[in-house]
C-alpha cells in the first residue's frame, strides 16, 4: 500500500446508515485536504472497496448488518500495515473499544463526539498517533479502575465478534458464512466463549452481550 499523500488525505467512509454517511462526508470533505474516494454499507463490501481504492484512512463503524466492522478492520490490517483505521460508532463500552484496538484500528471515536473531534483523530492517526474521543478515555479510564474488569476481557476479538452476531440472533451456519469460518470452527468458538466467560446457556450470552454494549433487546 502507498503511504498517504501530503496533498490529500484518500478515505473510504464505512457506515450502514446512508444518511449518516452523507452527513459525515460533507463533514470530511469540508477539509481541503480530505477526499471521501468511496463508501461502503457492510463488512464485505467495505473490503472490498479498500482494495479498489487503496484510501489512506478507513473510517469504520462497527455494528453493521451481518459482520461487524470488527472483521473489516481485521482483513483490512491483514493486508496492509499503513493505511490508518478509524472506528467510529455510537458504542463506548471498553470490551468493544478494545477489541477494536485489537483488530488494528488506529483509533476510536463516538459519533456522539463533536465534528471537530472526528477531524482531529483522522490528523492523528496519519501523524502515526493513537486517538481516541474524551468519552472513550473516560471509559476506558474507569474501566482500569476496576477490580473485577470485564466479563469480556478474556475474549479474543474474533470471540467476541462471534459472540455479538450470536446475540444478535445469527444461526451458526450464518456466522460461518459471514466470517469465512467453518462451522465446526463457529461451534467450537461458541463453545469456548461460554466455558471463558463462565456462561452456561445462549440466553445468558445474549444478556452479557447486552450489558457489555454489543447487543440491544
Amino acid at each position: 500500500m502507498t503511504a498517504p499523500q501530503t496533498q490529500g488525505i484518500s478515505i473510504l467512509l464505512v457506515d450502514d446508515h446512508p444518511v449518516v454517511r452523507q452527513g459525515y462526508r460533507r463533514v470530511l470533505e469540508h477539509q481541503d485536504d480530505f477526499h471521501v474516494v468511496a463508501e461502503a454499507d457492510n463488512a464485505a463490501d467495505a473490503y472490498r472497496a479498500f482494495k479498489a481504492h487503496a484510501p489512506a484512512v478507513v473510517v469504520m463503524d462497527i455494528l453493521m448488518p451481518g459482520a461487524s466492522g470488527l472483521e473489516a478492520v481485521r482483513n483490512i490490517r491483514s493486508r496492509s500495515s499503513s493505511t490508518r483505521i478509524l472506528v467510529f460508532s455510537m458504542h463506548c463500552e471498553a470490551a468493544q473499544v478494545k477489541a477494536a484496538f485489537n483488530a488494528g484500528a488506529n483509533g476510536y471515536v463516538t459519533k456522539g463526539s463533536a465534528p471537530a473531534e472526528l477531524i482531529r483523530a483522522i490528523r492523528a492517526i496519519i501523524r502515526g498517533e493513537q486517538a481516541i474521543s474524551d468519552d472513550i478515555a473516560r471509559v476506558l479510564a474507569l474501566e482500569s479502575l476496576s477490580p473485577s474488569g470485564s466479563a469480556l476481557d478474556q475474549l479474543g476479538e474474533r470471540e467476541i465478534e462471534i459472540l455479538r452476531q450470536l446475540a444478535a440472533g445469527a444461526t451458526t451456519e450464518q456466522i460461518a458464512a459471514n466470517l469465512n469460518l467453518s462451522i465446526k470452527t463457529v461451534q467450537n468458538y461458541h463453545y469456548l466463549i461460554k466455558t471463558k466467560t463462565g456462561m452456561r446457556t445462549d440466553a445468558q450470552l445474549v444478556r452479557l452481550a447486552v450489558e457489555c454494549g454489543l447487543a440491544s433487546l
